[in-house]
């Protein structure tokens, strides 16, 4: 069975930085689009960002651009998620997601992901 294992998240002040990152079993990682998406307290779950199987094409939501870089390492069969700038308004779980996908291809619509990780808690204090 496939499993995702998110990791990295924490308690950080405004305008800190934090560092997630999945580790990916039980699959051909490279054959997997992958992406991040967060869920607020209250809130539905919403797309942060994705990233191609090969990691040429990425996708950001407009609240995180400039702020987040998604990466993967198709050796180590990881994915990660650079918070820089953080704002009170990213505390949420994050969940990493995988999508067997064509090569350029990354979804923004979490119904098209196959696998989902267990989610790691993010708050930002002010």
């Amino acid at each position: 069975q496939v499993q995702l294992v998110e990791s990295g998240g924490g308690l950080v002040q405004a305008g800190g930085s934090l560092r997630l990152s999945c580790a990916a079993s039980r699959l051909t990682f490279s054959n997997y689009a992958m992406a991040w998406f967060r869920q607020a307290s209250g809130k539905e779950r919403e797309f942060v960002s994705g990233v191609s199987r090969g990691g040429g094409s990425t996708r950001y939501a407009d609240s995180v651009k400039g702020r987040f870089t998604i990466s993967r390492d198709n050796a180590k069969n990881t994915l990660y998620l650079q918070m820089n700038s953080l704002k009170p308004e990213d505390t949420a779980v994050y969940y990493c997601a995988a999508e067997r996908a064509s090569w350029y291809i990354v979804e923004y619509d979490s119904n098209k992901y196959d696998h989902w990780g267990q989610g790691t808690q993010v708050t930002v204090s002010s």
